[in-house]
């Protein structure tokens, strides 16, 4: 691979002067000259060492991101955001993956400090992890002490800029739909218990049963991972624990869409004997069939914006943007079975506004 003394020389010029030349540096360089430089990397194939760059400049260009998995479509539709702001801005993405590792992600959060990135994005949900919470914390404090900027996306328990989700009012609006069709006997597909996600989708689901008088006892819900595979896991241990369930809520959509295929694969129809709901609102929601009513998030705006905030460096204070869930009906959700729908409800213990506090 050729070198900058190797353009230079064959340029007849100092590394200096072919280094001012291929940097685009302010200092002038006569237009001979250039073009004599410029003729020399065309003819080698020079490509400048992008690592050397960054040594030289003062001004970081490159931007972290951690994500549980890049490969989930959450975190694919997140990215494409992401990556928008990043290239019209000039910006160099690097984007690890945590595989919900907690200690991976504070190894990651060190590598990345280690390139000098000029901004780092924590993409994936918070723990229930007190101790990892505390090593993370001081890691990014650090990590901003030396003038980076940090933003998170999802609950984490970091003071700085945050998109969030509203994971809670989603599983809100995902319980009252069900409620109102009738249904009563609602399991849940959920993902990890140590993920503030999980926690805050099932807090709202919870609310809106509560509110018309409905329990979800915990024999009713089964954890897995946040993909198709756990989804369809989980559905099998529900199914077989409580074969009167007319409804599952699955909170995300990779884990409805394995739902879907252990109640196909059990010969249950859906949704004339147990209804689907699913969360994200991924691409696939819509083509699956049937297609997959589901909570929607804004998942390309939430990279937009979070892309957007940590790279604005005249803000002075921590800002949060919470951006809305909304329900999406498609054709996995329909009335509870005429049996059910007989079953008198408890009187309702609230009939606060149809949005959760």
């Amino acid at each position: 691979m050729a070198t900058l003394s190797d353009v230079a020389r064959r340029a007849g010029v100092s590394p200096a002067t072919a280094s001012r030349v291929i940097n685009g540096s302010s200092k002038p360089v006569t237009d001979e000259l250039r073009e004599r430089v410029l003729a020399a990397v065309a003819e080698l194939q020079y490509v400048p060492n992008a690592h050397a760059q960054l040594l030289a400049r003062s001004h970081r260009s490159a931007v972290g991101v951690i994500v549980h998995d890049v490969s989930d479509p959450y975190f694919a539709e997140i990215t494409r955001g992401l990556q928008r702001i990043a290239t019209d801005q000039g910006r160099l993405l690097m984007i690890c993956n945590s595989y919900r590792d907690p200690d991976r992600e504070l190894e990651y959060v060190e590598l990345l400090r280690g390139h000098q990135v000029a901004a780092l994005i924590l993409a994936g949900s918070g723990y229930h992890d007190a101790a990892f919470t505390r090593q993370l914390n001081e890691k990014l404090a650090a990590y901003e002490a030396t003038g980076g900027r940090v933003a998170v996306i999802g609950r984490h328990e970091h003071s700085g800029d945050a998109v969030m989700p509203d994971n809670r009012t989603g599983g809100y609006l995902a319980g009252r739909e069900l409620c109102e069709l009738g249904h009563r006997a609602i399991g849940v597909v959920a993902g990890p218990r140590i993920l503030t996600t999980t926690t805050d989708r099932l807090a709202g689901l919870r609310q809106a049963l509560a509110e018309q008088g409905h329990d979800l006892p915990e024999r009713r819900i089964r954890y897995a991972e946040f993909d198709r595979d756990g989804g369809a896991e989980a559905t099998a241990r529900l199914l077989d624990g409580d074969p009167e369930l007319t409804a599952i809520v699955a909170l995300n959509d990779s884990m409805a869409i394995g739902a879907l295929a252990t109640l196909r694969a059990r010969g249950v129809p859906v949704p004339q004997r147990v209804s689907v709901v699913g969360f994200d609102d991924m691409p696939i929601a819509r083509d699956v069939t049937p297609a997959l009513t589901t909570v929607r998030l804004p998942l390309v705006e939430m990279g937009v914006r979070a892309m957007s905030l940590v790279l604005d460096d005249e803000a002075s204070a921590p800002r949060v943007e919470v951006l809305p869930a909304e329900l999406v009906r498609r054709d996995t959700a329909g009335p509870a079975p005429a049996s059910e729908r007989d079953v008198p409800a408890a009187a309702p213990r609230s009939r606060r506004a149809a949005t959760p506090s």
